[in-house]
């Protein structure tokens, strides 16, 4: 680097950019005319550097970037130095530390920094030097780091072990199951509506804590999406995301599968050790939906978990230390359950320290048109050749739905659509078509029960008479039996499908 790349550079003008920060330098070598001598002498501290390292960056107690080797710029695809001043460290350099040297004000002597390929050109790591710049007092004033050569033959022992090590972690990381990983991100909850962005807003700023979350909405609004989206956004990304369904599995196995069971813990149990999904989350989130219906005997292990950070096995006098996020969901009412004696109140108050209420549908209605679009995107994507669109008439018939399956029912409708319709547009005709209820399975009806008092009024309407007649038959079974178990039999569907239509009608659960 020459004396006229430095003039270019206007280092008077950039290094200036703290002047509480770099500017400080001149402090600390005593000099009064500091923006006179500057570029000479960054130029002839940093020219010697130039001819035997591979580059030299400088970042101010912000670690944005306030001088970078011309050298340096160009191995991370910027043709002009001037492009990354005042841009955070980050954004020029992947995976910088200069940060947690600014933050930390240690140094680190040696370290290997993986440097993206260029076109035509494939990376090479670089051996590295970081150094806090300071006062005499030991105020930070920015970092300065040296990246040395990219020459491994006297590092070669070192090196290998590197790449070896980074070659069995990308093993380990394509071999994690998928379902272990957040799916959705906050992009993919859609929708424009004040409350949507305020839901959104508070949901980013539970992410940044580790404290539990609870989610409260009704079926089919989108809580398990953004249970993952928190994950995602959240310090714990790359690790485990776990989910289970409190509705999904039968009360004598949900300790089992929760925290786990030892070997031979019962007669029976498998002779080796199996991991609940306490265990399987350790240092990521466990997603807990429907919370609501989670056995008391396991409330109270779940609990221990929270405030003790700690849980056992089934069957087994090992203690576990639990590093688990929790966020729990759920579509019925905790405080109601809690004075009706079926949800402990020390649970509910541990779990509702940041609590979300993702509202319905029918009440974000401005999200309508984008949720449709988003939808019908993902449809177009599993028919590959084929675009859908809505029609503004068929968008209008959408909005005057009520919605009481929420964005579940809205994807079933759209899907239901396309396949009656034999156009990609889908018309006002194909929508109502398809939000006309399909009759109840036969199943259902297997009780003695007499239609329901003015199901056949013609203005009651076909959909209200058939919701007032599903109601009554399941509040009958739920009457004369002993479980949710035994009315989903007798009713001929299955029991989270009945969990479902009880939070819908807001059905108290079978206490007998």
């Amino acid at each position: 680097m020459n004396d006229a790349s430095v003039s270019s550079w206007d280092l008077e003008v950039h290094l200036d950019i703290d002047r509480h920060g770099i500017r400080a330098l001149a402090d600390l070598a005593g000099i009064e005319d500091f923006t006179s001598l500057r570029p000479s002498a960054m130029h002839a501290v940093f020219k010697p550097f130039e001819r035997v390292i591979e580059g030299t960056l400088v970042v101010d107690r912000e670690a944005r970037i306030v001088w970078i080797s011309e050298r340096y710029a160009k191995r991370f695809g910027l043709s002009d130095p001037r492009q990354a001043l005042g841009r955070p460290c980050e954004e020029v350099i992947p995976h910088s530390r200069m940060r947690e040297i600014v933050r930390s004000g240690r140094p680190i002597l040696l370290d290997i920094l993986d440097v993206p390929g260029q076109p035509g050109a494939p990376g090479r790591p670089l051996i590295v030097i970081r150094l806090p710049l300071q006062r005499e007092d030991g105020e930070v004033l920015g970092a300065v780091g040296f990246a040395l050569f990219d020459e491994w033959a006297s590092l070669s022992p070192i090196v290998s072990r590197f790449l070896a090590m980074q070659e069995e972690l990308a093993a380990a990381r394509k071999g994690r199951s998928q379902g272990r990983q957040a799916k959705y991100s906050f992009s993919d909850f859609v929708g424009r509506s004040p409350a949507t962005l305020e839901l959104k807003r508070m949901a980013r700023r539970a992410a940044a804590t580790h404290s539990p979350v609870l989610l409260l909405g009704e079926t089919g609004t989108g809580k398990e999406l953004l249970a993952h989206a928190i994950h995602a956004a959240s310090p714990r990304a790359h690790k485990p995301f776990v989910s289970l369904s409190m509705a999904a599995i039968p009360d004598a196995l949900l300790e089992a599968e929760l925290f786990g069971v030892a070997a031979g813990a019962y007669t029976g149990a498998d002779k080796r050790e199996r991991q609940g999904k306490l265990h399987i989350a350790q240092g990521g989130t466990l997603f807990l939906d429907e919370i609501g219906d989670m056995p008391l005997g396991v409330q109270a292990k779940l609990l221990r978990v929270l405030q003790e950070k700690e849980f056992e096995a089934l069957g087994s006098n090992e203690v576990v230390r639990a590093d688990v996020r929790i966020i729990a969901a759920t579509s019925r009412r905790l405080p109601e359950l809690v004075r009706d004696g079926l949800f402990r109140a020390d649970l509910y108050y541990r779990l509702d320290v940041l609590s979300l209420a993702v509202p319905p549908l029918r009440q974000r209605l401005d999200d309508l048109e984008p949720i449709c679009e988003a939808l019908l995107e993902g449809f177009a994507d599993a028919r590959p050749g084929q675009a859908f669109e809505l029609d503004p008439e068929a968008l209008a018939v959408l909005s005057r739905h009520h919605w009481p399956g929420n964005i579940r029912e809205l994807r079933n409708v759209l899907e239901r659509a396309l396949v009656l319709s034999d156009s990609p547009v889908l018309t006002a005709a194909s929508v109502r078509s398809a939000l006309t209820p399909a009759a109840p399975p036969a199943a259902a009806f297997t009780t003695d029960l007499p239609p329901a008092p003015g199901s056949t009024t013609a203005d009651a309407g076909h959909a209200q008479a058939m919701s007032q007649y599903e109601r009554r038959l399941i509040e009958q079974a739920l009457s004369e039996c002993r479980s949710v178990a035994a009315a989903a039999r007798r009713l001929g569907i299955g029991r989270a499908t009945l969990y479902r239509k009880m939070a819908a009608y807001h059905l108290a659960r079978a206490s007998r």
